[in-house]
């Protein structure tokens, strides 16, 4: 006889049903960033675990060891490993354009080398981390259960500038995968306030602002065609040169010099690979190479034999080595908790959705705090108008209990009202004080007049968008790193061609020609056209045409004026 508390089932709907649920939970809760704030559970819990520990960007450094702890022992119930590499990652200046967490100590370095021990480092937030995490504690945003429901995390943060744009993201799920290029802020921000004032722009339009990725290493972007596929489409791909110049010594030997390389690669193994074809005369020409590089940043000095050519070579190099090196545009996010690929525009809409929740939210929040408190306001002020009777009151009770009581029937006061005359200090009773309270409460109804207002009204809403954004750029903003450099296939054989007006002749014969319309001579007043036509028509029948037109000429006109 079969236990009852063994339940028959299918094997294969079990292992659909598990893969599936791991799927999602690899999606959801690990690999991919939400559009709101950009950021990973993980990054997510590092951040809000040293807003925890009061790490703010004007605090003392506290042990990196601590910081792990912390984030591990409240939400975060993985190995160490995964949050120290997350926290080092947010760090290094060459792996996010804009970083979060200020760092001291060895965090690594461009060439792969390993941060140190986490007992070794330190690290606290960085300023432009207080945009991401500010107005957390004023119910802007909805917190969930940590892994055993001891405490709450935020589900998102309320991030005033789009961390998702700026800093990108990278992670490989269950089936898809996500790969997203850093930009400017500046760039971006303006892109955003456009969008505030019109809704309706397009990708085309928002490119006006946005121009290209921007790489926190530099380089030079090379060739703009799939950049704005990935701008339209949310797939793409971009190509990334490093930066470099020939120099030529007082003895005319010639030396390329790389001065910036491309994003994510490593140095190191760049001038190994650099030095490897060399060796196996895959590359001629070079007679030494030397990583000069220091604090100043980076320089890789590429020395050229007398009897090279530093462009060849140079050519060479960005064929065979990640000197020069493609990157696929994959912009693959989570959108109410489902992924999506989303182009330029539906990153920044989403953006913006978010934001007005948020303002929305912190409005409601500062206008229930502001209400609450002049509603105590109101109850000392009845209490100072009424200070003798007051003071009568409490005299004459044996208790709080019957004092509280007492002041709530005879001047219709709340209990909380009630409570603070209560516990009023001596010094309050003054002439001064009761003015200090007297303005403190008109001050606190033009603030609720205000957010009501803004709560009311979206126009102004948006306008708060603008006005932080704004703050954004002024506090944060900074040039492009990125140089663009159009490659010669982007370039159409419309771009070439001069924008003029024209006149289009077409003869009897079915040819047509296109002549500037500077070539016709201006006609006074009262003239007749076949003069002015002649000229033209002389011309025409001197020309040799090569192509005629199928369409018939008697259905086309016989001289027409364009632009183009």
């Amino acid at each position: 006889m079969q236990d009852p508390r063994i339940i028959s089932i299918n094997i294969e709907d079990e292992l659909k049903v598990a893969y599936i649920d791991y799927s999602m939970s690899v999606i959801v809760s690990r690999a991919l960033p939400d559009v709101r704030d950009g950021l990973k559970p993980v990054h997510r819990r590092v951040l809000y675990g040293m807003l925890d520990l009061g790490l703010g960007y004007n605090k003392s450094y506290k042990k990196s060891a601590r910081i792990v702890g912390e984030v591990l022992g409240k939400y975060h119930p993985h190995g160490d490993s995964s949050v120290y590499d997350t926290m080092v990652r947010m760090a290094q200046e060459w792996s996010l354009r804009y970083p979060l967490v200020d760092g001291q100590g060895n965090f690594g370095s461009m060439d792969g080398d390993s941060p140190a021990a986490m007992r070794y480092t330190e690290a606290r937030l960085r300023r432009v981390a207080d945009e991401i995490v500010g107005d957390i504690d004023k119910d802007t945003v909805d917190f969930q259960l940590n892994f055993d429901d001891s405490l709450e995390e935020p589900t998102v943060m309320p991030t005033k500038f789009p961390n998702l744009l700026v800093n990108g993201a990278s992670g490989i799920a269950v089936g898809m995968a996500t790969n997203m290029m850093p930009h400017n802020l500046t760039e971006v921000c303006a892109a955003i306030m456009a969008a505030v004032d019109n809704p309706e722009i397009d990708v085309e339009g928002l490119m006006e602002y946005v121009h290209a990725p921007d790489f926190p290493t530099g380089g030079i972007i090379f060739g703009l065609s799939g950049v704005k596929e990935g701008f339209r489409t949310g797939r793409g791909r971009v190509v990334v040169r490093a930066k470099t110049e020939i120099e030529t010594d007082d003895k005319g030997r010639e030396s390329i010099v790389v001065t910036e390389i491309p994003y994510q690669v490593n140095k190191a193994m760049l001038i190994s690979k650099i030095a490897e074809l060399v060796n196996e005369k895959k590359v001629l020409g070079v007679s030494d190479v030397s990583d000069q590089s220091n604090r100043e940043g980076v320089r890789i000095v590429i020395e050229i034999k007398r009897d090279a050519a530093a462009n060849v070579i140079l050519s060479q190099l960005f064929k065979l080595t990640p000197l020069q090196t493609s990157y696929g545009i994959n912009n693959i996010a989570l959108v109410n908790g489902r992924p999506r690929i989303l182009n330029l525009k539906d990153m920044i809409d989403e953006f913006i959705k978010f934001r007005l929740d948020v303002i929305v939210r912190r409005t409601k929040f500062e206008l229930r705090k502001a209400e609450e408190r002049a509603h105590i306001l109101e109850g000392l002020l009845i209490a100072l108008d009424h200070l003798d009777e007051v003071i009568k009151l409490i005299r004459a009770s044996k208790d709080a209990e019957e004092a509280r009581e007492g002041l709530m029937s005879k001047f219709g006061l709340t209990e909380i009202q009630a409570k603070a005359i209560l516990a009023m200090r001596l010094q309050q009773l003054t002439g001064l004080e009761r003015d200090k309270v007297k303005l403190e409460y008109e001050e606190l109804m033009k603030k609720i007049t205000e957010f009501k207002a803004i709560l009311a009204d979206e126009m102004l809403q948006r306008n708060i968008i603008k006005a932080e954004t704004t703050e954004i750029i002024e506090r944060f903003g900074d040039a492009r790193r990125t140089s663009i450099e159009i490659n010669e296939a982007d370039i159409s054989i419309e771009d070439l061609i001069e924008d003029e007006e024209v006149v289009i002749t077409i003869s009897h014969a079915g040819y047509i020609k296109r002549t500037p319309i500077s070539e016709y001579r201006a006609q006074g007043r009262g003239g007749r056209g076949a003069q002015g036509y002649a000229p033209v028509m002389r011309t025409l029948s001197s020309t040799c045409f090569r192509q005629p037109i199928t369409t018939p000429c008697c259905s086309l006109p016989k001289a027409v004026a364009v632009s183009g």
